[in-house]
């Protein structure tokens, strides 16, 4: 005889909750490989929309093969941004850059978003001096607490010279969560920044995932091997 206190019979899910796990597992699997098809594939439509009509009649594509191939105005805008490079290069095309930048320099409002967009693009395209070194570990808000940040450089001039320390001072990015591109320049004594082993990559990982991703998808809750 049954009474209250007799714990229940396990029983098996039903075929309706295996149906939803099933769902569910399927979704996780396909939502990432299908957004990023279709990221791409509508990145590639949006560049051949805004690059084949600036090419002359005679040389769409359209006309020899009846269709205009989804790529191709991502190839011309390739070969063209190659070209540009190599001209922007050599001497001439440095004199003709300074030229168009210094008449630029004379329109009020379009020197200004100029200005902008370049400072944008050098910082986002820029791949030596203003990558990041490393990534640390320091205590902030206050001691005890501790959060992720990236050794951009070490100080120099006047941040340098007026700060109160012995020792080299380094310049720490710390992100926000869960927009790593936003967050606060920090000025730190080198003794209180702990060096870690992990990549920029890895790192960046850790914060826009809120703690849940670590690197080479270790369990943060099993202890190390």
């Amino acid at each position: 005889m049954n009474t209250p206190f007799d714990e229940e019979p396990h029983r098996r899910p039903g075929l309706l909750s295996r149906l939803r796990a099933s769902f569910l597992t399927g979704i996780v699997v396909i939502a990432p490989v299908w957004l990023t098809i279709w990221l791409i594939w509508s990145v590639v439509g949006w560049i051949d929309s805004a690059v084949l009509p600036l090419i002359p009649q005679q040389f769409q594509p359209q006309q020899y093969v009846g269709i205009n191939p989804r790529g191709v105005g991502v190839i011309i805008f390739l070969a063209f941004t190659v070209l540009v490079g190599w001209i922007a290069k050599g001497i001439l095309g440095r004199s003709l850059i300074s030229f168009a930048e210094s008449v630029v320099e004379r329109m009020p409002v379009i020197r200004s978003v100029y200005s902008g967009i370049k400072q944008i693009s050098e910082t986002v395209f820029a791949q030596t001096e203003r990558s990041f070194e490393k990534a640390c570990l320091i205590q902030y808000p206050r001691r005890g607490i501790w959060a992720i940040g990236f050794v951009s450089t070490t100080a120099r001039g006047e941040v340098s010279e007026r700060a109160e320390t012995s020792g080299a001072l380094l310049s720490v990015f710390v992100p926000t969560t869960p927009n790593p591109t936003s967050g606060f320049l920090l000025f730190f004594p080198e003794e209180d920044v702990i060096l870690l082993d992990m990549s920029i990559e890895d790192a960046a990982k850790l914060v826009i995932s809120a703690g849940l991703v670590y690197p080479n998808d270790k369990d943060p809750t099993q202890p190390p091997e």
